[in-house]
């Protein structure tokens, strides 16, 4: 009998350009990461006074827990919503440490061992450890893309077994950028309405729409079943290391009392949040702004630089929102020895499209991130070494 819990059976030996990249890094080479999504590292003009000035705050050093988060913290979510024309109540918003324990704690709330819940695909390498750590069955449905992403409906149904109790939307998707339109949303939420399913919608990426004319519609408004919409200060304010996001809940009325009743006891099991940052949110919301247009005008900017990459046969999918891009190499290429060769050849990090789970290939994800200057320079080799190896 082994001591440790078979959930935690993962495969640690790493890949190729994994290795390869600890070995730049152990002899000090300098490299283009065209995958950094961590913002507090990619060069942007953080209000350091005004982000470090909300924890001069005495009410830091007084404990009053409340399992759903300190009122005046969703009172700022609540905000945040309106800003974005939705209205959502403080009493149907749970506030937690990250993303990845909202998660959990709707797994936790939703799924008996052996249910399933769906994912998208391509998405996210999380979703597939999160799953096993909350001993859930995974299952995915499809995103195609024809000149843009949509649902492939009829794999959807397939999907849709009796033992799903979830299905997750990502709006914009990790790594495709993709928005489901309106009649997508809608087509799911009427299926998961009859077979009583709910909806988990992730919207961190919500405030970077990758074109000037268009928004980011939210799930948050509600809709005809149970609806678990996710956010966070790690994209909406670009500071992951303060560690909160939060669930807001919506539907019909009856599912989401009893969904608010049920998460109230499991929050105040954890009670996960720090005081520090609930304090904080509503000062770091309004004045992370300036911030927020910062960064997504580089992404527009770094988005649009790929375009050059036309005449090497390289073509741009097209996004909507999000941080990241997806290129499509010329036909023939092998993604991971292609990523491989470019780390090697010319100090560019890439990930290939199989580790966001493509179901072909070749594709490259990159980060749309990094400084502007860094992005053109790694976007640049990598039509190099196209016109090298192809």
């Amino acid at each position: 009998m082994s001591l440790f819990s078979s959930r935690t059976d993962w495969p640690f030996s790493s890949n190729p350009i994994s290795q390869q990249l600890r070995l730049f890094q152990e002899q000090g080479t300098p490299i283009i990461d065209l995958t950094c999504s961590n913002p507090t590292q990619c060069g942007f003009s953080y209000p350091v006074m005004a982000v470090l000035q909300a924890f001069q705050n005495e009410q830091n050093l007084s404990y009053q827990p409340d399992a759903r988060g300190m009122l005046r913290a969703r009172e700022a979510v609540c905000r945040y919503y309106a800003e974005r024309g939705v209205q959502v109540s403080p009493q149907n918003i749970f506030l937690t440490a990250s993303t990845s324990e909202a998660y959990s704690l709707l797994f936790r709330l939703l799924v008996d061992i052996g249910e399933e819940v769906v994912f998208p695909k391509p998405s996210y390498p999380l979703f597939e450890f999160l799953a096993g750590l909350n001993d859930i069955e995974w299952k995915t449905y499809p995103l195609a893309y024809d000149g843009a992403w949509k649902l492939d409906r009829q794999r959807f149904r397939e999907v849709l077994r009796p033992s799903c109790k979830a299905v997750i939307i990502v709006n914009p998707n990790n790594p495709t950028g993709s928005c489901l339109d309106q009649e997508e949303v809608s087509f799911i939420e009427s299926l998961c309405a009859v077979e009583d399913r709910a909806i988990i919608c992730d919207e961190v990426f919500l405030d970077y729409p990758l074109d000037p004319g268009s928004s980011i519609r939210s799930l948050a408004a509600g809709s005809g079943c149970l609806t678990f919409v996710l956010g966070g200060l790690s994209k909406a304010v670009g500071l992951p290391q303060m560690k909160l996001s939060w669930i807001v809940v919506s539907g019909p009325a009856s599912k989401v009392e009893e969904a608010n009743r049920r998460m109230e006891m499991i929050c105040d099991t954890y009670l996960s949040v720090n005081t520090p940052a609930q304090n904080a949110l509503s000062f770091w919301l309004r004045e992370s702004e300036g911030l927020r247009q910062e960064i997504l005008g580089r992404l527009r900017k770094n988005y649009s630089v790929l375009t050059s990459l036309d005449p090497c046969g390289i073509a741009r999918l097209r996004a909507q929102g999000g941080w990241y891009a997806v290129l499509e190499l010329p036909p023939g290429i092998c993604e991971e020895e292609f990523s491989l060769s470019l780390l090697k050849e010319e100090k560019v990090y890439t990930h290939p499209g199989y580790f966001f789970d493509f179901e072909s290939e070749p594709f490259l994800v990159v980060s749309l991130l990094p400084p502007e200057n860094a992005f053109r320079s790694g976007i640049e080799a990598i039509g190099r070494h196209v016109e090298r190896v192809g």
